[in-house]
């Protein structure tokens, strides 16, 4: 099935609950627009998801594949087999490309490809790559000759794809506006970030223009955010942009900036390659053995998630990772979800997933039948949302099968 196809089934757009709520056009535009890479940088921080779920040696993991990097890193912990699924072939197309750079590069080789990602050398690393890609892959990617998506890599591939678009766009237009985002990123302390967000940067938000485009529902789509999500990471405040401002504050403010890669991606636009602290897991040579065991331990699959676990046997799964998608589903599509959760998931099991909003889906949407095998503790859930240095959602949440 395409990844058209797929999305369309995702957001409802056949859906009589979307056509009498009046969003099938936007959920038209939003699968128009998502039917891309979005995200070249998974916008999840698996350090906080290894810390929440605890030991996961030896364990069968189902994750959402996004940019792949919360797959990759993962692996640093020893998981038994990782299934990366997704509605989107760039995606999936993404996570080849470096499953498949593992093992054929050097790790100087792999961090100039995917650290830096903007070299001119990187054309050849490319072309050392592509003939082990699988051909949907190898077909996604192109070649840099023929200034293909693989040239992308040797220009600077994270300012590609809808989210790097976005962030160059926010740039942009902050400085149209008189204000430099990546001013934060002279802060030596929390301390100083929080004085300088505040004078120099919080008041963009309060800008009408600024105003007028994050009023807008399709203005975010850039941020992978589909109508549904939209109206839960408003909430109950009174505009989107002081939701935005709020967690951008988040962002800046409460995570020393010198190792958190997001807040370099975010505000500087690169990440700080020096520093390999600073790095995602997988980027990090002390776990480049882990990462090269992409090949034998993490398997593609381009279909929705609650399609794949419907393959599974029954009690064979020890670790769930939804991302945000829960946020985009609908009722009956969270309820089957978790029939197949509950059928697949062993004893011990856990589910973690983020949500735009502060409250999960779950305790409103789920039927309790579903729901009352698992538990779930708020001062753990709090934890880990403080602990996610991604810093843009709401809510973390970890849910354990205790019967």
């Amino acid at each position: 099935m395409s990844s058209k196809l797929l999305l369309d089934n995702a957001v409802g757009l056949s859906s009589h609950e979307s056509q009498r709520e009046g969003r099938s056009l936007l959920d038209k535009l939003f699968v128009h627009w998502f039917n891309r890479l979005v995200y070249p940088l998974i916008w999840e921080d698996p350090v906080s998801d290894m810390a929440a779920l605890g030991d996961i040696s030896g364990q069968n993991m189902v994750c959402l594949t996004s940019g792949g990097c919360n797959v990759l890193s993962y692996l640093s912990g020893q998981p038994a087999h990782i299934a990366a699924v997704d509605l989107n072939e760039a995606h999936l197309a993404l996570l080849a490309l470096k499953q498949t750079a593992a093992t054929h590069l050097t790790y100087d080789e792999f961090h100039r490809l995917f650290a830096l990602a903007n070299l001119p050398s990187n054309e050849a690393l490319m072309a050392k790559v592509m003939p082990h890609l699988p051909v949907y892959a190898q077909q996604y990617w192109g070649s840099v000759q023929d200034k293909g998506r693989a040239a992308w890599f040797s220009r600077d591939f994270y300012k590609e794809g809808l989210l790097g678009n976005f962030i160059g766009f926010g740039h942009w237009l902050a400085k149209r506006l008189g204000y430099d985002l990546s001013v934060i990123m002279q802060a030596k302390t929390q301390e100083e970030a929080a004085e300088i967000f505040d004078q120099r940067i919080a008041p963009l938000f309060d800008h009408k223009v600024v105003r007028w485009l994050s009023s807008q529902v399709w203005v975010l789509y850039g941020l992978g955010i589909p109508p549904r999500q939209y109206q839960v990471l408003k909430g109950d405040a009174s505009h989107m942009a002081d939701v935005l401002k709020a967690r951008l504050r988040h962002l800046a403010c409460d995570y020393p900036l010198a190792d958190n890669y997001f807040a370099w991606q975010a505000f500087a636009r690169r990440f700080n390659a020096e520093d390999q602290q600073a790095l995602p897991l997988y980027l990090q040579q002390q776990h480049y053995a882990h990462t090269q065991q992409a090949q034998d331990r993490v398997s593609i699959y381009h279909q929705s998630v609650t399609d794949y676990l419907a393959t599974r046997p029954a009690m064979s799964v020890d670790v769930f990772v939804f991302l945000d998608a829960q946020d985009w589903m609908s009722e009956s599509q969270l309820n089957a979800l978790w029939t197949e959760v509950n059928r697949t998931a062993r004893l011990g099991a856990r589910v973690i997933f983020r949500a735009a909003g502060a409250e999960s889906p779950l305790e409103a949407m789920l039927s309790p039948h579903l729901l009352a095998t698992w538990t779930t503790d708020q001062q753990k859930n709090t934890a880990f949302w403080q602990a996610d240095r991604s810093a843009i959602y709401g809510g973390c949440f970890i849910y354990t099968r205790t019967v």
